[in-house]
């Protein structure tokens, strides 16, 4: 009996265990199950609630295909709230070198930013600056030294990709997670638009007109010394409304070589005004002249010109005189660089010629009879200008004219921080380029800081259209 009491006990405890055992591996199995079950609730209730209450980042632009000369509204929304973020533009020139700006936002309490409303903290630019993303653009490193940005095919955009980067980094560390990107296309030329190339009784040159067929008030378009045709500001005038044209005079394939000199005379400039002048779809007594540098100093040239009678001028930074030693009356040009006594070099080996342009030291054959002018004229200068004397200049046409009695034809801008190179508004400032390659590298001050170059050339801008207003449609 004791014997069969110890076997009971033996296999009851064997098959307790057993029995143990099974519901353990039961109940480990259950619990692995409830966990997994658990971990899957978690992942489809996150999804179900990401989708429900937070939509992906979105970075939007308005417009998407604007004139180069509008504003840009850019905001981006579903984010957290009081969030570091990147904006970083980017942008290939024609020439395929990389242009690129970058600024620091924090979000709003409602997980949006806004550029128009909003103060970058840190990055290419501070404060709020809607535009800021494009003017400050830069060449990104690695790039070719001295490069000025200009579009050279106006008939296609500036496309720019935009986008919204998760924290406050700089690009260049290639550490980022991008959250949202947008596609914006910049324009100088709008729909509509009709291009003319121009070559014809020696004169190069690109005619712009407007939708519908006219006539239009009209602008004459020239640009510095550096040469070639410069369309971009032609184009933009047309896309404003006005018939515009620009003109090279220096360093192209079709004009009379060699290319480095101004191989042209008065007359060439007085046949594109009266081309320009004469055509059917030009009001014939509402064209202006506009210049830039050399340009200004051409602008004012030719305006003195008999049988030139202009409806107004603008001169942008440029001399009353020549700083290139003249070869002829006519204009022409003997070299490409003014007397080397006048260069001044920075520490980093750049130069200027900034002294070449003082009026006493200007070609004395070259100065225009200023007190021969019969139109407004509006001088813009850049009190940063590395490159033209600029103070100096406006302040001998003023006098000028006030001592013909005319005092009330001169309307001075003067913009304090601004450089040598006033483009359209948004364009990046070149404060230094290359110049020349041979018989050594060269590169040019222009001067200007960056943020005083933009605002001066988005008021610059606004004045020249509203003064090309007053004088060639109201």
């Amino acid at each position: 009996m004791f014997s069969l009491h110890i076997s009971y006990v033996l296999f009851f405890r064997y098959f307790s265990r057993y029995t143990e055992t099974y519901l353990s591996g039961i109940m480990i199995a259950y619990v692995n199950a409830h966990r997994s079950l658990v971990f899957l609730h978690r992942i489809v209730g996150g999804l179900r609630w990401k989708s429900s209450f937070r939509s992906a980042p979105l970075l939007s632009a308005v417009p998407v295909h604007p004139l180069i000369d509008e504003q840009i509204c850019i905001t981006g929304c579903f984010l957290p709230p009081h969030y570091p973020v990147t904006l970083h533009a980017q942008m290939h020139s024609e020439e395929g070198d990389l242009w690129e700006a970058f600024a620091h936002y924090n979000t709003k309490a409602d997980g949006t930013v806004n550029l128009t409303r909003d103060h970058s903290v840190g990055g290419s630019y501070l404060g709020c600056e809607p535009m800021g993303l494009f003017w400050s653009q830069h060449q990104a490193p690695g790039s070719r030294e001295g490069v000025r940005l200009k579009k050279q095919n106006v008939e296609t955009p500036f496309v720019t990709l935009v986008s919204l980067l998760e924290g406050h980094v700089s690009p260049s560390e290639g550490h980022s997670t991008e959250l949202a990107a947008t596609t914006i296309e910049r324009w100088y030329m709008a729909s509509g638009v009709h291009r003319i190339e121009i070559r014809q009784d020696g004169l190069v040159a690109t005619l712009f007109f407007p939708p519908g067929p006219g006539p239009f008030p009209a602008m004459l378009d020239l640009w510095g010394f550096s040469g070639g045709l410069m369309e971009y500001r032609a184009a933009l005038f047309a896309s404003r409304g006005y018939a515009s044209m620009s003109l090279a005079y220096k360093d192209h394939k079709d004009l009379p070589g060699p290319r480095k000199t101004i191989n042209v005379g008065d007359s060439y400039f007085r046949s594109a005004f009266q081309l320009l002048q004469n055509h059917h779809q030009v009001c014939a007594d509402r064209v202006g002249i506009i210049g830039l540098s050399f340009g200004a100093y051409l602008t004012l040239r030719t305006a003195t010109q008999t049988g030139i009678n202009p409806a107004c001028l603008i001169c942008i930074n440029g001399p009353v005189g020549s700083n290139i030693k003249l070869l002829d009356a006519e204009g022409r040009t003997e070299t490409s660089d003014c007397e080397k006594k006048y260069w001044w070099y920075d520490n980093q080996g750049h130069v200027t010629f900034r002294d070449a342009s003082f009026p006493g030291n200007l070609d004395p054959g070259s100065k225009v009879k200023i007190e021969k002018i019969t139109c407004p004229v509006l001088y813009i200068a850049s009190e940063d200008d590395l490159s033209i004397a600029v103070t100096e200049n406006a302040k001998l046409i003023e006098e000028t004219l006030s001592a013909a009695g005319k005092s009330q034809l001169f309307t001075y801008l003067s913009y304090p921080g601004a450089g040598h190179l006033i483009e359209p508004p948004y364009s990046p400032n070149s404060k230094v380029s290359l110049w020349s390659v041979k018989p050594k590298k060269m590169m040019c001050l222009w001067g200007g800081n960056l943020a005083s170059h933009a605002a001066a050339q988005e008021d610059a801008w606004k004045k020249i259209l509203s003064f090309m207003e007053n004088q060639l449609i109201v």
